[in-house]
């Protein structure tokens, strides 16, 4: 019997960090003897206070499988970690994390199936690794992306994937604002629904994996309608969190 992989806590250091949204920053980490991650992995980091005190949470990889490891961080108003890693850490801190964790909700290259990706919020993280990983060993697979935001502000990588919509081949991105539209935007600010995933998914009988990712209520709602639209609940996986 094989003995389960134990995860020992290291000292990440940041060597750069990019802001993606008013309340979004992602962390670029050199990591000693980091071997790499699948797409849709998580890391566990931890904070502690000089009295001793210390907070952990758990952040999805937003880098490809290979390279330096990036996390993207939602700052929560009321958060006890995210603050901090969005608005005080700077280059050359060190943060203390293990991983990669996870082995249901990830691509692997090797899987030749369509890939339909659906987002809410902050759920784009995972995603996104997908999408990254795609583009690094420039698979074939076709890959179409529901990303719903609250605005176009809101948006993490809305300038790399308009990027790779164009320099991807079989990449295809479509966009859902739940309350401000751009100027000029054909519909009107919305909600997921029935039509969205049927005008811009994968029809059923194409099998294509399924990621699903954001909040608790998005990922119910999103994954109802994708059954009810036919597709093998077995091959829509879902990832949720709490945060609004």
């Amino acid at each position: 019997m094989t003995k389960p992989r134990t995860l020992t806590w290291r000292a990440g250091t940041v060597t750069a960090v990019r802001q993606e949204t008013p309340s979004a920053r992602t962390l670029v980490l050199d990591v000693p003897d980091w071997t790499g991650h699948l797409p849709g992995q998580h890391v566990d980091l931890r904070l502690t206070a000089e009295d001793g005190y210390s907070a952990q949470r758990s952040y999805s990889i937003a880098s490809a499988g290979s390279g330096p490891l990036e996390i993207t961080i939602q700052r929560l108003e009321d958060g006890e970690v995210s603050p901090y890693l969005t608005d005080v850490v700077e280059t050359g801190d060190q943060i203390e994390l293990r991983g990669p964790i996870g082995g249901w909700f990830v691509w692997r290259s090797a899987q030749p199936a369509p890939v339909l990706l659906v987002a809410g919020g902050s759920g784009i993280v995972p995603l996104m690794a997908m999408i990254r990983e795609r583009g690094q060993v420039r698979g074939r697979q076709p890959f179409r992306l529901i990303y719903s935001v609250r605005s176009p502000e809101d948006a993490c990588y809305a300038d790399e994937l308009q990027r790779r919509v164009r320099d991807d081949p079989g990449l295809d991105v479509h966009m859902v604002y739940t309350r401000t539209a751009p100027a000029g935007w054909p519909t009107p600010p919305k909600r997921i629904d029935v039509a969205t995933v049927n005008s811009h998914g994968w029809p059923p009988d194409f099998a294509p994996d399924v990621f699903v990712c954001g909040p608790s209520s998005f990922v119910e709602t999103a994954a109802d309608i994708l059954v009810a639209l036919g597709h093998d609940p077995k091959k829509v996986r879902t990832e949720r969190f709490g945060g609004a």
